[in-house]
């Protein structure tokens, strides 16, 4: 198998709590660095999101949009640039890419868990690759919203998480592991 590393979405928009909320993961940044490092040889794509709302910290006219430094650093095969949740709904074509380099394993980590890391490995696991979702490689934020026949519902950036482990791994779209499995001591 030919794998890939695909980071999603590290952007330094993503410090931005005022507008985010709270969040999970501090460790985040440092095991995608991690990642990173021990991906060294192999593919590296980065994924970038392009908000098109100009008041979003990730619009390209906002500082917001750069990549975190250990990611803008990285000697990446390929650079996504995308406006939707999932990378493979992207420029270049990301499917495409991973076919011509004969690329069938993706290892996923990024932001946000619940949200663009969880529909790329989904579209992944559906267009047949091997996918694992570094988990401790990920962060999201607490989410709160009006629910029609729900009311309010609430969950944490930790419940968040959890879900999405759960769905991704109990639906067979991906495994999930901790940066320490993928980077053996």
């Amino acid at each position: 198998m030919t794998r890939a590393l695909v980071v999603i979405d590290m952007q330094r928009g993503f410090d931005d709590l005022g507008f985010w909320g709270p969040t999970a993961n501090p460790d985040c940044e440092a095991n995608v660095a991690r990642l990173i490092d021990a991906f060294a040889g192999e593919p590296v794509v980065v994924v970038r999101h392009d908000s098109r709302h100009p008041e979003s910290p990730l619009h390209p006219s906002n500082p917001g949009n750069a990549l975190v430094d250990a990611v803008a650093n990285a000697d990446a095969a390929v650079l996504v640039t995308k406006n939707v949740n999932s990378a493979f709904y992207g420029e270049p074509d990301l499917h495409g890419c991973l076919q011509e380099r004969g690329i069938d394993e993706l290892v996923l980590c990024g932001i946000q868990t619940n949200m663009c890391v969880e529909t790329t490995a989904r579209m992944a696991g559906n267009l047949g690759y091997d996918v694992t979702v570094v988990l401790d490689a990920t962060r999201t934020f607490d989410l709160e919203e009006e629910i029609p026949g729900l009311g309010v519902v609430r969950r944490s950036a930790a419940e968040l998480m959890a879900g999405t482990a759960l769905v991704l791994q109990g639906g067979g779209f991906a495994r999930i592991a901790t940066t320490a499995e993928i980077i053996p001591a």
